[in-house]
């Protein structure tokens, strides 16, 4: 019983979210009980991602701190990146993103990893060079970072994987040339929020780096029972920080000396 009543409170949860982020309307307070833990989380999430009803055109992976990593046993976590919500980079024209105006909204500036190999769905554990080898490019981008709940952030890692991560688009910009020996991960990325540096980072100071992210969304969606396509992407996580954006701002990332990638923002509408 006590197994069926977690499992209508959680596609309650579910629901909620859905239902808001297609309502483009903010809530003001998680909308059930809050999970205990990252598999409670992924349960919300399996069913919202079945609610939403898009294709996955890729995962983020967001950091999970200290101490809290060591509460939830792990120091990362994923969520969905659906088809309508990737863009690509256009140069001289930057690409319009959207966050929920009456919820929460940033900006990320990442490496995104393509799969280029189909992971094997019975494999449970990887080194950094079989995460590696399933990757095919790497490209500089921009995730957004947007939930109908303001506090998504504040209120732990479970409530950010319950509503997709807290993920709402990514754009993808220039393909790294030679990506395995280019040594990106000690670039220096720089991101600027109307023309003001919200902050600068190094891939590298990431645990195992980029990579490190591949092979960690490897492990989960095996455990997870979750097959992980060709194609798809892999948001590493935010190289400078979560960047607050509201509606209006114009948002540039500079990776190195020759990479860029820019959006505009705007406030999402009902659909």
């Amino acid at each position: 019983m006590e197994e069926t009543q977690a499992g209508i409170e959680q596609d309650r949860i579910a629901e909620a979210f859905v239902s808001a982020r297609r309502a483009a309307r903010g809530l003001a307070d998680y909308p059930g009980t809050i999970p205990e833990s990252l598999k409670s989380a992924y349960s919300v999430q399996d069913t919202a991602i079945r609610l939403h009803g898009d294709s996955v055109a890729g995962w983020k992976v967001g950091r999970i701190m200290p101490p809290l990593d060591a509460q939830f046993g792990a120091d990362r976590l994923a969520g969905p990146i659906f088809g309508a919500t990737v863009f690509f980079d256009q140069v001289g024209k930057p690409v319009s993103m959207t966050v929920f105006e009456d919820g929460f909204g940033a900006v990320e500036a990442e490496y995104l990893l393509r799969i280029g190999t189909q992971p094997d769905p019975a494999k449970r554990q990887y080194s950094l060079e079989e995460a590696a080898d399933l990757i095919d490019a790497v490209h500089v981008g921009l995730e957004i970072a947007s939930s109908p709940l303001g506090a998504i952030n504040d209120l732990g890692p479970a409530v950010t994987a319950s509503d997709f991560g807290n993920n709402n688009g990514l754009v993808v910009g220039a393909e790294v040339l030679d990506w395995r020996s280019a040594g990106f991960a000690t670039w220096p990325v720089t991101l600027t929020i109307d023309g003001v540096v919200a902050g600068t980072g190094l891939a590298e100071t990431m645990p195992d780096g980029p990579l490190g992210a591949a092979r960690f969304l490897f492990e989960l969606m095996a455990q997870r029972g979750i097959a992980l396509q060709k194609g798809q992407w892999i948001s590493s996580g935010a190289v400078t920080g979560v960047h607050r954006v509201a509606p209006g701002a114009s948002v540039e990332a500079r990776f190195g000396a020759d990479y860029a990638v820019r959006c505009t923002i705007e406030a999402a509408a009902a659909r």
